[in-house]
């Protein structure tokens, strides 16, 4: 494994009593420095991390987002000198003893994103609820075939970036599609991109969108919207050659 980063392991969290002392008591395990940036929850996860001297916690006032938490995450790893940032899901979906895996990896990329689909894993963990495996498997072909890339698993919330290909970024996306502006944004700036396999976990088949987006096609027509938007404002035009970072141990450009 290459040489670790200084990193720093960020979740974005939103009404997740349930977990959240779990899965942060074997986030802690694998991670040296932890941000948690509570979207204004409400159903006791604020009092449970109150309780916490393990972990950072920066709190939004009111709930804005899943990509406007991990916004705040990455200003967090840019303003704090951090190397590599890896981003983590706080539903029990991920498993931190591969934090350090995914960090060490950006020493030969920029975006390090973990695929339930890359690898066929023995012991699946759950059933992709039939619409998202859907929905996943059209938008990441979608992905590729508009960017150039060669993605399998467009929006696992398992990643590692490099903070200085953070700086490249501009997120305006603040809901759940937030991860399909970063694709476009990246292969805009011709990020370096590696998906690692990691397990196919699913604890909570009926997590929801919120609103009108847990309904499927609504879901999909707003996806391919934020795509079309975030291709229009980059004025993005296919590579030549696609970003996707082979396997190699050469180290990654400076950024």
């Amino acid at each position: 494994m290459p040489s670790l980063p200084k990193f720093l392991t960020a979740l974005p969290v939103y009404n997740e009593a349930r977990h959240v002392s779990r899965v942060l008591d074997e986030v802690v395990r694998y991670a040296d420095d932890v941000l948690v940036v509570d979207d204004g929850s409400g159903d006791g996860t604020s009092q449970l991390l109150a309780e916490r001297r393990d972990v950072t916690v920066v709190r939004h006032p009111e709930n804005r987002g899943y990509g406007a938490a991990l916004k705040t995450a990455f200003e967090y790893a840019i303003q704090h000198g951090y190397q590599a940032l890896v981003t983590i899901d706080c539903d029990g979906q991920h498993e931190p003893q591969r934090i350090r895996q995914l960090a060490a990896e950006c020493s030969t990329a920029d975006i390090v994103s973990g695929s339930r689909y890359l690898d066929q894993f023995l012991d699946p963990q759950g059933v992709a609820p039939a619409d998202r495996r859907r929905i996943n498997f059209t938008i990441t072909a979608e992905l590729n075939q508009r960017l150039g890339l060669n993605l399998t698993d467009a929006f696992c919330g398992f990643k590692a970036y490099r903070v200085c290909a953070l700086k490249k970024l501009h997120v305006t996306e603040l809901g759940y599609a937030m991860p399909l502006e970063l694709w476009v944004q990246a292969a805009h700036r011709n990020l370096k991109i590696r998906e690692v396999a990691v397990p196919l976990i699913y604890l909570d088949e009926k997590r929801s969108f919120g609103g009108a987006l847990d309904d499927a096609e609504r879901r999909l027509t707003h996806y391919r919207e934020v795509i079309d938007k975030a291709l229009t404002a980059t004025k993005f035009a296919p590579p030549v050659l696609p970003p996707l970072a082979m396997p190699c141990h050469e180290p990654a450009e400076t950024c």
